[in-house]
């Protein structure tokens, strides 16, 4: 099975967009369908169902952002959680500008109840994490892992480390489900991840398979050398 590293899913994005001409956004568009898809089948079912996005200020929290726009479009009632000290910029800004122009409900974690909610969407940490969660932040994944609805992460639990599969630190988001993109990552190898990770689903974002390939040959090479 094909893994990529956490500094492999940085290359990958790099060359779809410098290489091959995707626009960031258009990835994150990509990512934000495939994980609304995904949650849709959390809520087969369910009626007047109900789903909160936690969103932290990177490209994770701007897919969580872009989710909210989909699965309110598809008649879900989203609410979301913002959790950033300095505004989201680049592709996660533009979200938000289209959240916050859709009036899409934003509310703190204590000022809503968890456990109401149909489903719990955990975007607040991407690949890129290499620290413990602290504050606010490990709070609320604290908040997020007492509750007892349904958790989806978006491409990996946030406070798991990419690479090894271990936590970061005391904070990581349990899920029940995970949808990564492109591929796994190296630490889903790891069999302690599935406590976090739970099931595995992995979403197309657009990126063509000849650029994974390129990457791992790459990889291959400078470990030779």
């Amino acid at each position: 099975m094909i893994r990529l590293t956490r500094a492999q899913v940085r290359e990958v994005d790099r060359r779809a967009i410098n290489d091959y001409g995707i626009p960031g956004i258009v990835l994150m568009e990509n990512a934000a369908r495939g994980v609304a898809e995904d949650a849709a089948r959390f809520l087969e079912g369910i009626d007047n169902p109900t789903v909160v996005i936690a969103c932290g200020g990177g490209n994770n929290g701007g897919d969580g952002l872009a989710v909210a726009r989909h699965l309110h479009n598809a008649g879900v009632k989203v609410t979301i959680i913002p959790s950033w000290t300095t505004d989201p910029t680049g592709d996660a800004a533009i979200n938000l500008d289209i959240a916050t122009a859709m009036k899409l409900p934003m509310a703190h974690a204590h000022d809503i109840r968890l456990n109401e909610f149909s489903l719990v969407i955990d975007a607040l940490f991407g690949t890129g994490l290499k620290r413990p969660i602290a504050g606010d932040d490990a709070l609320l994944v604290h908040l997020i892992n007492a509750t007892r609805a349904p958790v989806l992460a978006i491409d990996l639990p946030s406070g798991l480390d990419c690479d090894t599969g271990e936590p970061l630190g005391d904070a990581c988001v349990r899920a029940r489900r995970t949808v990564t993109f492109v591929v796994e990552k190296a630490g889903f190898a790891n069999p302690r991840s599935r406590e976090f990770t739970g099931e595995i689903v992995v979403a197309d974002i657009g990126a063509p398979p000849e650029i994974v390939n390129a990457v791992l040959a790459d990889s291959l090479r400078t470990s030779l050398s």
